[in-house]
């Protein structure tokens, strides 16, 4: 952030002319809900994992327009004098609905429902999709990854790839999507997440000896430590690490080479040394594809970043924001929708629901379509409901945030994940793993 300016520049300039418009011709007081979803998933993906909500329900608190921001806005000649008045003294006051953070999401499912006066929704759409597109992104590929991996815990190290407070964001996306921790300490300390790491290479080589390091680094921190082997040559670490911190040595890490063959090799002679109890940790720009064929490789965990920070060639999830519902001039509130070309909408307000066979697996989603804020009820569709309240009145619910928010998000994603169909696991290119179907809501006597 640029000091002294406030969150709520981070967003497009066209949020607040089309607000200074709308002041000037008393549209901004109409009711509106603006609907947040992805028309297509990343090519080949079978499922996305939404996250998010919780970090931005944070960054709402804060969506405020300082003094500087006012002064800076007025010398631009951006807004006009009502609009800096009435931008002084925003503060959301709708309500936001959504999946929960953590749930499986489809093509076309109503991930986030924002209403409120048009003024107080319109300008908060580039900071929802900023967080949206970039969270739920990082989650989906850390799914992947993590349903790659089976039992064996995933760690996010990415943060030298990626911009300083996206490396942020990413580590509590990773954690959501099934990571068990993260080398970035201020995601450690925002939200609980568990930290790691030991030693970089140039640890190593500002030695006079590979064994010196590794003696150095046993006397800082024990043997529950992990000795990287691959600096010089993996073999003679191996040995030397065993010799220096003993057959409790808690890990070892490889960061290059043909990581299968080594793997087997450094478990075989692991326990020719007698160290059966030497875990092996992989790194060296892994991706779902790479850990999956590192399956039959004797390794115990997996260290990941740049493809997990970047979504794995899908950096975004492609979610947009878009007006589904207004309030006309009669005070009626009437479905909206673009209708020209291939970015045409559905008009609107939507929820949807998850359809569970006997079975407990996923086999539709389910949105209902209508006029009315929120159209007929899960039990009259026979669905599981994916819709939580996130805001209130203009007041964040309990929950959702800090820790506890993200502990919730992680697990919903596991019971999340584990419903869907097997084939939604697959690497392989493929449709969604589930068909979503549209239906017009029923109306209040369920006919």
């Amino acid at each position: 952030m640029v000091p002294g300016m406030s969150v709520g520049l981070l967003t497009d300039q066209y949020e607040l002319t089309m607000l200074d418009a709308a002041l000037a011709d008393g549209t901004a007081t109409r009711h509106a809900v603006f609907e947040v979803f992805a028309r297509r998933l990343p090519a080949g993906r079978r499922y996305g994992v939404f996250a998010g909500s919780g970090r931005l329900l944070e960054l709402l608190a804060d969506f405020r327009f300082g003094q500087g921001d006012l002064e800076w806005l007025a010398r631009a000649g951006i807004v006009r004098e009502r609009t800096l008045e009435w931008l002084s003294n925003y503060r959301f006051g709708g309500t936001i609905l959504g999946y929960a953070e953590g749930e499986t999401y489809f093509p076309g499912s109503p991930v986030l429902s924002v209403a409120g006066t048009f003024a107080e929704t319109v300008i908060l759409e580039t900071l929802i999709l900023s967080v949206l597109n970039h969270d739920t992104a990082v989650a989906s590929a850390a799914s992947r990854m993590t349903a790659a991996a089976g039992d064996r815990p995933c760690l996010e190290m990415g943060a030298r790839r990626t911009h300083e407070q996206a490396a942020l964001a990413a580590a509590r996306a990773a954690y959501v999507g099934g990571f068990a921790g993260t080398s970035v300490l201020g995601a450690g300390r925002a939200w609980g997440i568990p930290t790691i790491g030991t030693a970089a290479h140039a640890f190593t080589l500002i030695h006079d000896s590979e064994a010196d390091a590794f003696r150095a680094q046993i006397a800082a921190q024990g043997t529950a430590t992990t000795l990287l082997l691959d600096t010089y040559d993996v073999a003679a670490a191996l040995r030397s690490a065993i010799e220096i911190a003993g057959t409790g040595l808690k890990s070892v890490r490889l960061d290059s080479g043909d990581l299968p063959v080594l793997a087997h090799e450094v478990r075989s002679a692991l326990d020719r040394l007698g160290a059966t109890g030497t875990s092996i940790t992989v790194t060296s720009d892994l991706d779902e594809y790479a850990i999956a064929a590192l399956g039959a490789a004797p390794v115990d965990s997996y260290g990941v970043g740049t493809r997990l920070v970047t979504g794995s060639g899908a950096p975004t999830a492609q979610m947009v924001y878009k007006l589904v519902a207004r309030e006309d001039a009669s005070g009626a509130i009437r479905p909206v929708a673009k209708a020209v070309g291939a970015k045409a909408t559905l008009g609107g307000a939507k929820w949807a629901g998850r359809r569970i066979d006997d079975s407990g697996h996923a086999t539709e989603e389910v949105i209902v379509t209508g006029i009315g804020p929120r159209p007929g009820s899960p039990e009259t569709y026979g669905v599981r409901p994916l819709e939580v309240t996130y805001v209130a009145g203009g007041h964040v619910q309990p929950g959702w945030t800090g820790g506890e928010g993200l502990a919730r998000a992680a697990e919903r994603h596991r019971t999340s994940r584990a419903e869907l169909p097997r084939v939604a696991w697959r690497l392989s290119d493929g449709e969604p793993a589930i068909p979503t179907t549209l239906t017009p809501a029923l109306d209040s006597a369920g006919a």
